[in-house]
């Protein structure tokens, strides 16, 4: 296979890889791919690789079962079974947060689960009665959860940090994803007793397998049991980075990546149901991407009566140059870090059906001033 050709732009395309298995060496398959895409001119100096979390956890064997999560909660907010739990603006998904929610109740299994879901919709646009793609009535489906492990459900929708439930409380888990540590600080306020989902199986145990530093953030059900978000991400990432570059003699780039960072407008649902984008990366994908506006410039040499040729030029040179964020040369080029924009675009390659390309390559999307 040939080189891409220079006219063509900014291009991602997923690499097929076999089945991942706990316990592989996901640092060597991953390389041995990548020479492979090396060998074919397709991996580039400034290239970005994008591995899915989803193979690396996979291969640490990062699960956890309900019994950990009950184990772990029990331990860090001293719950007894008889016990009464608050949970605290919980996301809309049986995917998400169906097994963690059994895990809760699993902790107290003659005691009481309070779920106090945000007024109407989730944190992520989720509808609470009436999801606008499954119909499915997430208050009924929590509380047939609650109710199946023992305990006693009440569920309420608010957005009130002082509701009267807390006076029965023994233990707080906030369980928001993306407003966690500000939900944390403001129900601290009025009950002590409280930690995120980040503080739930978020070390080495004895005796088990799984842990994250994310702790259940990022985690998705897997055959009764929660496959939690990759640890050390970064560290691998810098390896693989590494090794291309010693054995390969390219500058890459390269990200551990989970849910792109777009909203749907058809359903107004924000597809970011991870904490991060990106679980790990090498240090420039935090920098912005940036450029000129390539219309905006259009419009106005043409207006000076300049030629095509001499238009190119005169971008190709804008685009060389530095701008101040709020130039008028780069209005409507919205400065987001380019983890987040690889990995919405990786996602999307990607997807999450039987594509088989839990790696992607992004080429001509990061060019270095």
């Amino acid at each position: 296979m040939a080189f891409l050709p220079d006219y063509i732009g900014p291009a991602a395309f997923g690499v097929k890889l076999p089945v991942i298995q706990p316990g592989d060496n996901i640092e060597n398959i991953v390389y041995s791919h990548l020479e492979k895409c090396a060998k074919d001119k397709l991996l580039n100096n400034n290239s970005i690789v994008c591995i899915t979390e989803s193979i690396v956890a996979r291969s640490q064997n990062n699960y956890v079962n309900l019994d950990d999560i009950a184990n772990d909660l029990s331990t860090k907010l001293k719950l007894k079974d008889e016990s009464h739990i608050g949970v605290l603006f919980p996301i809309a998904s049986r995917n998400r947060f169906s097994a963690i929610l059994s895990g809760i109740a699993k902790a107290v299994p003659n005691g009481v689960v309070y779920v106090q879901f945000s007024k109407g919709k989730d944190e992520v646009g989720n509808e609470i009665k009436n999801h606008p793609i499954t119909k499915m009535n997430y208050s009924e489906l929590y509380k047939d959860i609650i109710t199946q492990e023992g305990a006693v459900p009440f569920i309420i929708e608010s957005d009130r940090y002082n509701e009267m439930y807390l006076e029965y409380l023994d233990g707080m888990l906030v369980s928001s994803i993306h407003t966690r540590n500000e939900d944390l600080k403001k129900i601290k306020k009025y009950f002590r007793n409280s930690i995120t989902l980040q503080d739930i199986c978020n070390e080495s145990v004895s005796g088990r397998d799984g842990w994250s530093e994310w702790g259940l953030l990022g985690s998705n059900l897997s055959e009764g049991k929660l496959k939690l978000a990759p640890r050390d991400s970064e560290v691998l990432a810098i390896n693989i980075q590494n090794r291309v570059k010693e054995n390969l003699g390219k500058d890459i780039e390269v990200m551990v990546y989970g849910d792109g960072a777009y909203k749907d407008p058809s359903t107004g649902i924000y597809e970011l149901a991870d904490p991060v984008v990106a679980f790990g990366y090498t240090p420039n994908l935090e920098k912005q991407r940036d450029g000129v506006k390539y219309k905006y410039l259009t419009d106005k040499y043409l207006a000076q009566g300049l030629d095509k040729q001499e238009i190119e030029e005169k971008i190709k040179i804008e685009s060389k140059e530095l701008h101040e964020a709020n130039s008028i040369k780069t209005g409507g080029t919205t400065p987001r870090p380019l983890k987040d924009i690889a990995g919405s675009l990786a996602d999307l390659v990607s997807g999450s059906s039987d594509a088989g390309t839990p790696l992607v390559i992004i080429n001509g999307l990061y060019v270095p001033k």
